[in-house]
């Protein structure tokens, strides 16, 4: 019995509204931070995607270095983290606690030597040190408020522009770096600043709305764009690699791109309307693509040689991953802790947002029907419907805050509430059961429904597609029961709890077949079987994912460390049998794992 991870499909970037977004390039890699995690994601191949984990805190910015050898994180508490980007282990070179407080932004120095990292901060915003030692290479100072941009001459000889809250660009010589002047163009916040790879000029954009531009030797202002301005506050500028052009990204909704020679504006790119397509940060990978970041947290990717709309928008939730289900026989759906629903191809790493009106909140469940409909539950306690990649414009609201769903083989949706369990026919309330304990996981097969509660005990109920008639008391958990699933020919059923255990069942003999499936040490999550019902996975706040045998039920696979910070759901996808299956893992980090797992090696 083996594995190994084949794909991962990352969150897209953590947006905060007002707040500026870092993201940088490397080749044909964009690099981004979400939660704890840092981002380097192929343009070209969706498949091609790395999460790094190291960090404790909420990661902030992540640049790799110019040699492509190396990539320095910093997190919201003012720690540097370089690490190793060649080869699978992510080796930590080094760790660096340079701020007080949290780090905005960083860069690297044309050498791959240096770094400069700056924030906010008590006794300083900004710190100059070298990468393997993180020995001190000078000063950065002049400002009195949080730095938010900061950016480095490549090429000798050094500088280094920082940009603040108080209005002012820094202009520092180096290295050693140390206060040159103070530029004072900008009226208002200073959102980034921007160096061109041929290290002429420097660009300044900000709250003001106005973009500037500077000489890269000596800080001097060269010119003001006033053509065809910004409506908004301007949130993040980055230069073609042969420094003619100039990608600016503004809150008004909208992508410049300017001729830097002319100083006039070429294209205009609008995003639309409304507050989840302000433009909150850029970056330019290659040639030809200018990637913009909406506050949504999608990824346009702009072709400057074609005008009008973005060339594809790279989409994916942006908060934890707290439920999937299957759609197909290569795609799932997976909803997130904003109420997003996402589905995934899993062929081609292709993530499709299910349009129509959605949950406003977290989804808390997601159950296939027969018939290849999906019904999702959130915290803005309705129950939807999802069809064709799109939620059905019906929807209906529960009697209280749902806990989970399951779908039965007519259609019924049953949703377990803190007051009982009601069920769901064509949009319409069927039955409701009241109860005298608390329920807390559904699972159904056939005409029979089971109900695990807080009580540590699984009802088991027949339906009568009216009613639910109470037929078995079965007992085996230690903890609140968290999870049900029967088997796809409807012989067994496991029930995960709280205590990590997971209890397995002989429906028909309604009796405990064993309970050594314990190997958790957390609440089970998630429970999903393969197809021919010889094996079921499990997903723990643990982090861990187990592969259980009904065969053998001392064995299992084990698949440490699966999901950072928990794992909320598995799915065997396209059901898994034989001699192995594709298994998908998401959680709490926003990530989709996907993992070949051989059986009988």
């Amino acid at each position: 019995m083996s594995f190994k991870q084949t794909s991962l499909f990352p969150p897209n970037p953590t947006t905060a509204r007002g707040v500026s977004t870092k993201l940088s390039a490397h080749k044909d890699k964009i690099i981004y931070s979400n939660g704890k995690a840092v981002i380097i994601r192929d343009l070209n191949n969706p498949l091609q995607a790395i999460a790094y984990t190291g960090h404790v805190q909420n990661t902030t910015v992540a640049r790799i270095s110019p040699s492509g050898y190396y990539c320095a994180s910093a997190d919201a508490l003012g720690t540097v983290r370089v690490w190793d980007t060649v080869g699978e282990e992510q080796i930590l070179k080094g760790e660096y606690k340079v701020l007080a407080g949290k780090i905005n932004d960083l860069e690297w120095d044309g050498e791959s030597k240096r770094i400069i990292a700056v924030g906010d901060g008590r006794e300083k915003f900004g710190h100059a040190f070298m990468f393997d030692s993180g020995s001190s290479t000078g000063e950065i100072s002049g400002h009195n408020k949080a730095i938010n941009a900061v950016a480095i001459r490549h090429q000798r000889p050094f500088r280094a522009a920082t940009a603040a809250d108080d209005a002012s660009i820094v202009f520092h010589q180096g290295a050693p770096y140390k206060y040159d002047k103070t530029i004072r163009t900008h009226t208002k916040f200073v959102q980034d600043v921007r160096y061109a790879p041929s290290g002429d000029h420097f660009a300044s954009v900000g709250s003001d709305s106005k973009i500037f531009l500077y000489d890269g030797k000596t800080g001097e202002t060269v010119a003001e764009f006033t053509d065809s301005p910004h409506k908004g506050s301007i949130m993040a500028s980055s230069w073609s690699p042969d420094s003619k052009f100039l990608a600016t990204s503004s809150a008004d909704c909208t992508v410049k791109l300017w001729d830097v020679e002319t100083r006039k504006a070429t294209t205009t790119w609008s995003l639309g309307a409304g507050v989840n397509n302000q433009q909150m940060g850029n970056v330019w990978s290659r040639e030809a693509d200018i990637v913009s970041l909406s506050l949504s947290g999608d990824l346009n990717v702009f072709d400057h040689r074609v005008g009008d709309k973005p060339a594809r928008v790279v989409t994916g939730p942006q908060k934890t991953i707290t439920a999937v289900a299957p759609s197909s026989a290569s795609t799932f759906l997976a909803g997130a802790a904003d109420g997003r629903v996402v589905e995934y191809t899993t062929a081609s790493g292709e993530a499709v947002p299910v349009g129509g009106e959605g949950h406003t909140s977290l989804i808390v469940d997601l159950a296939a029907a027969s018939d290849g409909k999906v019904f999702s539950a959130g915290y803005d306690d309705r129950v939807r419907e999802i069809g064709a990649a799109s939620f059905s414009a019906a929807s209906i609201s529960t009697a209280a805050q749902p806990k989970a769903i399951a779908v039965a083989a007519d259609g019924t949706v049953f949703v377990v509430e803190a007051g009982g369990v009601e069920a769901i026919r064509n949009n319409q309330k069927v039955a409701h059961l009241p109860t005298k304990y608390v329920p807390s996981a559904v699972g159904t097969t056939a005409a029979l429904v089971a109900v695990g509660g807080e009580d540590q005990k699984i009802r088991l109920h027949e339906w009568s597609g009216t009613a639910l008639k109470e037929v078995a008391l079965l007992e085996g958990n230690k903890g609140v029961v968290s999870s049900l699933e029967f088997s796809p020919d409807g012989a067994l059923l496991a029930a995960g709890d709280s205590s990590g255990r997971i209890a397995l069942f002989d429906v028909k003999e309604k009796k405990l077949i064993t309970a050594r499936w314990s190997f958790h040490s957390a609440r089970v999550n998630s429970l999903s079987w393969t197809s021919d019902s010889k094996h079921c996975a499990s997903g723990s706040l643990d982090t861990h994912v187990y592969v259980w045998s009904v065969e053998n039920p001392t064995r299992n696979i084990a698949l440490k460390n699966a999901g950072p910070g928990g794992v909320n759901a598995v799915l065997w996808v396209g059901g898994g049998a034989g001699k192995g299956g594709t298994l998908a893992s998401a959680g709490a980090d926003g990530c989709v794992r996907v993992w070949e797992v051989v059986f009988h090696a």
